[in-house]
């Protein structure tokens, strides 16, 4: 606390009133700081704000990307599975035809056995036939 000197009329005059100017220019400097903060502040707050919003906006954004996400899952499995499905409807009917094919040439083959062992008993008939027939010949000439 300051003291000021007595003067005939009271304190002196030029004291008091430098240290009211003092006084006045430091509480001009304190509100003006004080002016200065609450601007600051009010700034900060508008920029909170803007962060804030900012972020409910990714916050959605990411909500939305993680929704997408597993729609794409989701379609991915769907098609995975209807294409397995094809895939194994098409090997059934693969194996199915491949079988079809097999137990017909399988048939097949039986009947040229058959015609094999047929011909060749026709052919075992003619060639008996025919030795029988040279057979005949000679005994006639001998």
């Amino acid at each position: 606390m300051r003291k000021f000197n007595v003067s005939l009329n009271g304190y002196n005059k030029l004291e008091v009133n430098n240290f009211v100017n003092e006084v006045t220019s430091e509480y001009e400097s304190m509100l003006s700081k004080l002016k200065k903060q609450d601007e600051e502040i009010a700034r900060l707050k508008n920029d909170l704000e803007k962060y804030k919003n900012m972020e409910n906006t990714l916050n959605r954004a990411i909500f939305i990307a993680e929704d997408a996400s597993n729609q794409i899952k989701r379609v991915a499995r769907d098609e995975a599975k209807g294409v397995l499905e094809d895939a194994k409807r098409n090997a059934s009917r693969i194996v199915n035809d491949a079988l079809l094919k097999a137990d017909k040439i399988e048939q097949d083959a039986e009947i040229l056995k058959r015609r094999v062992v047929i011909f060749k008993k026709r052919l075992r008939s003619v060639v008996d036939e025919q030795i029988e027939f040279i057979d005949s010949i000679n005994d006639d000439y001998d």
